[in-house]
């Protein structure tokens, strides 16, 4: 995506090398499933060992790492989606 004059930074630096609404939706929802991914599920099925070998977070870290950034790309989407920039990409 090309950086035009009224597109402000935070913007730009979410979808600065995606070009098409497509990749961006791509990308929300690759995040979407890595955030819920990030849940420690561990914690609330104890006790079964393919929940422990399949997801291996046991904390709330990465969780909270993710959603500022599902937020961040979410945002950025819908700013573009408002001024119709996805022809000018």
């Amino acid at each position: 995506m090309l950086k035009t004059d009224d597109m402000p930074m935070w913007v730009f630096l979410a979808f600065s090398s995606i070009a098409t609404r497509k990749g961006a939706m791509l990308l929300i929802w690759s995040c979407l499933l890595f955030t819920l991914y990030c849940i420690p599920w561990v914690k609330f099925i104890p006790g079964n060992v393919w929940v422990g070998k399949l997801f291996l977070i046991d904390d709330w870290s990465w969780f909270a790492m993710m959603l500022p950034i599902l937020l961040w790309y979410w945002l950025s989407l819908k700013w573009v989606d408002k001024r119709g920039d996805w022809e000018n990409a």
